[in-house]
């Protein structure tokens, strides 16, 4: 025999085996897909026993042949007869198994009922109502996927009844409008049956009581005709509330009893029991399914290291494989050379996009810091003229309305501050720092600033700091006082008439490391369990009822993410109407020696007799009044110009010890004036007077050969300080 005519004969034989294995795979699968419809009708029918012993043997066949689909189906219907004899906990874990092995499948039709079903044993059972709501939802999306209209309307009738459930009538009587009118028309009649419950529950509730009633008695007699026991077991257990709702106790009474009688018949203890049996014996087939499988497996092992013939076979096989493949080389190098013609077309596409992607990106950023600049600039003048009034009228530094204007201009800055910190956390820009500081003058600081909430809000606000804290740490402080400030102006701000504290405690000590537990914990009105987990989110404001609370939403989200910065978490305990606690533990270093000399470093003489005389570039009228004005507190003198041409002609008519230097002015900026200054070999320290952030203009500002730089708004005693600490260094070199 040649070799064409027995290549020929093993194909065919090949053939003939595929054919036959079909074959009897197909047969298999109309047996169990007969088994799983015989457990349905016995179920219609209340034998729940019968129904259950036709799943199982439907499960163990599935298994045999592999068939992931038919797994599922029968986990299924497993789960459904579980359900109704009220074993929620089987119920789920039968149904979770089918969803398993739908998944592997990817079939719609097998999710929308496994869902629903889910949906089911978590509301009627009451284990969790909004659980089995979210199930139903899940459940719709595949019914509307696959447009069947008829698990479309159960499913919308389902969705009403778990919305009745808690009481959130209107919702459930959207999802029946609309289905309302296509069930009546072309429905079933089990539809029809649960349509008419739901509108006499609604009805019933909304003291409708006759239409109600009318409504309950069409679905009763729906159950009765088709025999519909279990729906009729729901329909007695609604009249029952019905007519208890209604004060009508007779009538209660009367379908109390018919629903026990009822009850006694559909679930009667044989039947419990026997399930609970098939419920033991199902779960020992499973074993013995994959048992079988591993030993099937070993068999055939055995008999492939035997029967050497077979792997003669099989290497021939390989071989002809292999040479097909060979065969089909040049076409598939073909197809790899289009593949990756399209691919470097979708890498260039990739690209481009990622480079508009960075260019929006780009712009949000050049955008929120234009904003904020141009928010600042004025409110560096409504703060300063505000101090300015304070100053000259003594007999106004108790005005409510000044205070109410200071506190609205900070409260506006706040706000700025937020979304320019929010915006450089999402683009990783901020970097903790290490200073020395107090945390008992920062707590103080903070308390003062919220003091005017506490007084509006007529709350007490206590602050306990642990003693065993040392008196100075090293971390980035501005950073925790960000963090406190928004949990305790939030705490202020949702709380009257009730107390608010503050408390840092001690908790251990690693080397140098001391781990510092703050807590803020007010009476104000709490938080939702359901709102808990939102909180932290961006621009996220709880809704309140009956007060308007202000702000952005920004606040403990840049809490949550400032915190994760210190390598830690913030912990939540609310509970409504009865108060909130945030807490949250940080580490900061403490070491005496290093503390001393940062203190020495920072230290500020502003005692010096020496005359300073300064010069300040502003265009701005407003803030040339209030820095002048600032400025003449200290017992300085200054000189005012508009622009930097006009700084560069006082500079070379007069001596200044020291030059404040607006950077965004027309004509020319503060960096090209400040160049200028320094192409001229004049040395006098330049401060930068600026609304733009400071990480924005450091680069540009040390390049063009400003010392330091001051963010507007800012509090007088931090320029004195800078202003001290410019001249004094330049004193030290000259």
């Amino acid at each position: 025999m040649n070799k064409e005519k027995l290549l020929s004969l093993l194909l065919v034989l090949l053939c003939s085996f595929f054919s036959v294995q079909a074959q009897d795979k197909k047969a298999a699968k109309a047996q169990i897909k007969k088994l799983i419809d015989s457990a349905v009708v016995d179920f219609s029918e209340s034998e729940y026993d019968k129904a259950l012993e036709y799943s199982k043997k439907a499960l163990v066949q599935s298994f045999a042949i592999d068939d992931h689909l038919l797994i599922a189906q029968s986990y299924n219907t497993i789960g459904v007869i579980f359900n109704e004899c009220s074993e929620s906990a089987k119920a789920i874990e039968f149904y979770n198994k089918a969803l398993v092995y739908t998944k592997k499948v990817n079939n719609d039709k097998m999710f929308n009922w496994i869902y629903s079903n889910l949906g089911s044993v978590y509301y009627f059972n009451d284990i969790d109502v909004p659980k089995g709501i979210n199930y139903y939802k899940k459940a719709l999306y595949y019914a509307e996927k696959i447009k069947d209209t008829a698990q479309i309307e159960f499913t919308k009738l389902n969705l009403a009844s778990a919305y009745f459930a808690i009481k959130k009538y209107d919702l459930g009587n959207q999802e029946i409008h609309d289905v309302q009118q296509q069930i009546f028309e072309k429905g079933s009649e089990e539809a029809k049956m649960s349509l008419h419950l739901l509108l006499g529950i609604y009805d019933s509730n909304n003291n409708k009581k006759q239409s109600g009633e009318q409504h309950f008695f069409e679905a009763k007699r729906i159950a009765k005709e088709n025999q519909f026991d279990s729906y009729l077991i729901n329909i007695y257990e609604n009249l029952v509330r019905h007519y208890k709702l209604h004060n009508d106790l007779p009538k209660s009474q009367l379908y109390q009893q018919k629903l026990d009688s009822l009850n006694k018949v559909v679930y009667s203890e044989d039947k419990i029991a026997n399930l609970k049996k098939a419920a033991t014996q199902i779960e020992l087939q499973e074993y013995k399914i994959q048992l079988a499988k591993i030993e099937s497996e070993n068999e055939k092992h055995q008999k492939i290291l035997k029967e050497s013939k077979l792997i003669v076979i099989l290497f021939i096989v390989i071989l002809i494989i292999l040479l097909l493949l060979l065969l089909t080389l040049y076409k598939n190098m073909k197809l790899r050379e289009q593949a990756n013609y399209e691919l470097k077309q979708a890498n260039e596409a990739l690209i481009e996009a990622k480079e508009k992607a960075e260019e929006a990106s780009q712009l949000k950023s050049q955008f929120v810091s234009t904003i904020t600049h141009e928010l600042r600039t004025p409110l560096y003048g409504v703060i300063g003229i505000t101090n300015i009034i304070t100053d000259e009228h003594k007999e106004l530094v108790n005005s409510p309305h000044l205070k109410s204007l200071k506190f609205s201009a900070k409260y506006l800055l706040s706000l700025v501050n937020d979304i320019l910190q929010i915006n450089k956390i999402e683009e990783k820009r901020v970097v903790l720092e290490n200073h020395i500081f107090n945390i008992s003058d920062e707590i103080t600081t903070i308390q003062n600033s919220v003091e005017y909430i506490a007084d509006k809000n007529n709350n007490k606000l206590t602050v306990e700091i642990d003693t065993a804290i040392p008196e100075f740490l090293i971390g980035d402080k501005l950073r925790l006082s960000q963090i406190i400030m928004n949990l305790m102006s939030n705490a202020l701000k949702f709380t009257k008439n009730g107390e608010v504290t503050l408390t840092a405690d001690l908790k251990e000590v690693v080397n140098k490391t001391y781990y510092i537990e703050f807590k803020v914990k007010d009476t104000g009105v709490g938080i939702a369990k359901e709102d808990q987990s939102k909180i932290f989110d961006k621009f996220v404001q709880i809704e309140r009822k009956e007060e308007d609370y202000q702000g952005t939403g920004l606040g403990l989200s840049i809490v949550s993410r400032l915190i994760q910065l210190f390598n830690s978490e913030i912990h939540l305990e609310s509970e409504e109407n009865v108060g909130t606690t945030f807490s949250f533990t940080i580490g900061f270093e403490y070491d005496a020696q290093k503390s001393q000399e940062i203190i020495n470093n920072i230290e500020v003489d502003l005692s010096d007799a020496h005359l300073c005389n300064i010069l300040v570039v502003e265009d701005n009228k407003i803030n040339q009044m209030v820095t002048k004005k600032i400025i003449q507190n200290s017992n300085m003198t200054c000189t005012i110009v508009d622009d930097g041409y006009a700084a560069i002609v006082a500079l070379e008519r007069e001596r200044f010890d020291l030059i404040l230097m607006d950077i965004n002015m027309p004509l020319i900026n503060g960096f090209e004036t400040t160049r200028k200054i320094r192409e001229k070999g004049i040395d006098v320290p330049v401060i930068a007077l600026t609304a733009f952030d400071k990480q924005e203009v450091t680069e540009e500002a040390i390049s063009a050969g400003m010392n330091d730089i001051m963010v507007k708004p800012f509090e007088p005693s931090k320029l004195f300080q800078v202003i001290s600490n410019n001249i004094k260094n330049k004193e030290s070199v000259d």
